[in-house]
């Protein structure tokens, strides 16, 4: 640990050098990624990222009250050197990505000093953003939010007294039984400066102050109408139950605005800290990062369709598939459709030399040539809010946790960060409620959640980030718990017996998909 930083980077050139060749001369990181005949092991190239990380870690403990994370030459040096690290992996496979987060960097790093950094094009750590964790990456997203919201609020002000009144937030007026058409209408002529502004949602002829519930049931209502199958925006996979756009070649499709208010939703829904029901594969979040998709993305959409498509490059002989390069797809409303792969592919035949370029087609037309219009118009509007933030720190993983949050329920965190308000944990109300949601299985977990916080995902950050308080609703009473999803509260009356507790809770869960039960 005693090497100085500009020693850091030939110690790493020795650790990765090939074995056989005596003298090296390498001059770009580029021939260390691509030229050298590559030969660590993953267990040996998991002893160098330690190293590197042992280095950086023990650097920011020892020092971390003494110096400036973003000026200390070592572990910048450090960090430089896992880049390299990090994209040798990322060609190679080697170990997965989460091994290059640093559990001392994300606990010490300050957002407020390292964020300016970015943006003055200095060292700072989100220019490495292998290092630092989901977490981190969604404060980093929230500090520039703030700032944002912050300059709206001041430009709000000054604009006020010399220029008339602007509102600081954006806010949409909605009728629930137009809701599509209103937010439509409400996003469609906002610039990227006013879709960067807190949200406020009105429901017009209801009372009631946009706290943070009416903000989730609004997008909880435009996905569910967006994501309808009558619309036919989107198909389902049954098996995986993932959907993609759908790519109907006999139908013009002429969406393309729906499909760009999606884009934009998720866009707000990511700047007003909204957790999403949405169910699209990595494949969409790896295209909104313009990375390639591949025959790998395939599996996680449509397992059967990866699996024939494995065999198709795997078996000894594919001529007697009797295959050509035409191909039939599924398409709205149990439709199918006959659809070429290149030019004359009903008469190229499937060989042994063809069928790589016949799967790489596939996979092309599925994620791609097949839905370009449609992407493109939901990126466009994704793109409308975020481009330029922070977004682009997140790998597609940490994008979808953002956007989608993780089923992962914790109900030993869930008790343990659990606030209550007229009970204490020791009360027996209190303790039959977590002894019958211990026994709960995954589907009453999540029923749970959505009764309490309006959704049924985890942020990032695991369990342990949540809110959840559970408050005295009264005494014993046959009343069926009810909640205020705004504040992530569950309201429980004083139940005598657990019996009558786990009756009156199961009840009012098994109706919690009709609405919100707001006390």
């Amino acid at each position: 640990m005693a090497l100085l930083p500009d020693k850091l980077d030939l110690f790493l050139k020795y650790l990765i050098a090939p074995r056989s060749t005596e003298q090296i001369t390498l001059k770009t990181e580029t021939d260390y990624i691509y030229n050298l005949p590559y030969h660590l092991t993953p267990e040996e190239f998991t002893k160098v990222v330690n190293y590197f990380q042992q280095f950086i870690t023990v650097r920011t403990l020892t020092k971390h009250a003494e110096i400036n994370l973003n000026k200390d030459e070592s572990i910048i040096a450090g960090t430089k050197c896992l880049d390299l690290l990090y994209k040798i992996n990322e060609k190679y496979k080697l170990i997965p990505y989460t091994e290059f987060y640093n559990d001392a960097i994300n606990e010490q790093l300050e957002i407020k000093e390292d964020y300016p950094c970015w943006k003055a094009k200095e060292f700072s750590f989100c220019s490495y953003p292998f290092i630092l964790n989901p977490l981190t990456k969604s404060d980093i997203l929230k500090v520039e939010s703030m700032v944002s919201m912050r300059h709206e609020l001041q430009d709000a002000f000054f604009s006020a007294m010399f220029s008339g009144i602007t509102s600081p937030y954006l806010v949409l007026e909605v009728r629930r039984d137009h809701l599509i058409r209103d937010v439509l209408y409400g996003l469609e002529d906002q610039s990227p400066h006013d879709l960067k502004k807190q949200l406020r949602v009105q429901f017009i002829g209801e009372e009631g102050i946009d706290e943070g519930g009416v903000q989730k049931e609004f997008f909880q209502l435009c996905i569910k109408e967006l994501f309808d199958p009558m619309y036919g925006m989107f198909k389902f996979n049954e098996e995986s139950n993932l959907c993609w756009f759908t790519n109907d070649p006999a139908k013009d499709n002429t969406m393309f605005l729906e499909y760009k208010l999606i884009g934009r939703l998720i866009g707000v829904a990511i700047y007003n800290s909204v957790i999403l029901d949405l169910h699209f594969p990595l494949a969409l979040y790896k295209k909104l990062r313009g990375i390639k998709v591949d025959i790998e993305d395939i599996k996680e959409l449509d397992p059967m369709l990866y699996v024939g498509l494995r065999k198709t490059l795997t078996d000894e002989d594919v001529s007697s598939y009797e295959q050509t390069f035409q191909i039939q797809i599924d398409t709205c409303y149990g439709n199918t459709a006959t659809v070429d792969l290149k030019p004359n592919g009903g008469d190229i035949l499937l060989t042994n030399e063809n069928r790589q370029e016949f799967v790489d087609l596939y996979v092309d037309y599925l994620f791609n040539s097949s839905v370009e219009k449609q992407f493109n118009a939901f990126k466009e509007g994704f793109d409308s809010v975020v481009e330029g933030s922070a977004i682009e720190i997140f790998r597609p993983e940490e994008l979808e946790q953002l956007v989608c949050g993780s089923q992962d329920i914790d109900i030993n965190v869930l008790e343990s960060v659990t606030l209550y308000d007229g009970f204490t944990k020791d009360s027996e109300c209190v303790k039959n409620f977590w002894s019958i949601v211990h026994e709960f299985d995954e589907e009453q977990k999540k029923r749970l959640l959505f009764f309490t916080t309006g959704t049924d995902r985890v942020p990032l950050g695991g369990t342990s980030k949540m809110q959840f308080i559970i408050a005295r609703n009264g005494p014993d009473s046959d009343r069926l718990p009810s909640a205020h999803t705004c504040f992530s509260v569950l309201l429980l009356n004083d139940y005598a017996t657990r019996e009558k507790l786990k009756e009156r809770l199961l009840t009012a869960l098994k109706n919690a998909d009709c609405g919100f039960f707001l006390g």
